[in-house]
């Protein structure tokens, strides 16, 4: 992985490592936002009726589990925190034309298991920024 992570847009800064990145808590609430957002449109687009709907940090926490991000996190976060390193992740890739939020949509409203579906997309994320990811399922 690259020293700087810099994205292609000037509204995000530029973070010196993929932990710095995952621990920023204005891009967290910027990533909630957006994380709850794709996941309404990816239900509203499955049940082909406007939805409203809101991601519980549980299952982002176990996403990061999942995809393997939890060891780019410090020692000592709780589950909250788990859950913000992910919006974060998710907000920065797509600010970053990383991932598209089309490909969001398509990968939360065809997975069972929301969990898995987020952790596809973390795995899809970490993969697009060169991060070897040993924990990643086929």
């Amino acid at each position: 992985m690259a020293a700087e992570m810099s994205p292609s847009r000037e509204t995000l800064r530029r973070y010196e490592s993929l932990e710095k990145l995952l621990i920023d808590k204005d891009l967290a609430a910027l990533g909630d936002s957006y994380v709850n957002f794709v996941y309404s449109l990816a239900m509203s687009q499955k049940y082909k009726r406007p939805t409203g709907a809101k991601v519980n940090n549980q299952v982002l926490a176990q996403a990061v589990a999942l995809s393997g991000l939890r060891k780019y996190l410090p020692h000592r976060v709780d589950r909250h925190a788990r859950g913000n390193a992910a919006e974060a992740l998710l907000v920065f890739a797509w600010l970053s034309d990383l991932l598209e939020m089309d490909e969001c949509t398509k990968v939360l409203s065809k997975e069972s298991d929301l969990a898995e579906a987020f952790a596809k997309l973390l795995q899809t994320v970490l993969a697009r920024l060169g991060v070897a990811d040993e924990h990643k399922k086929g």
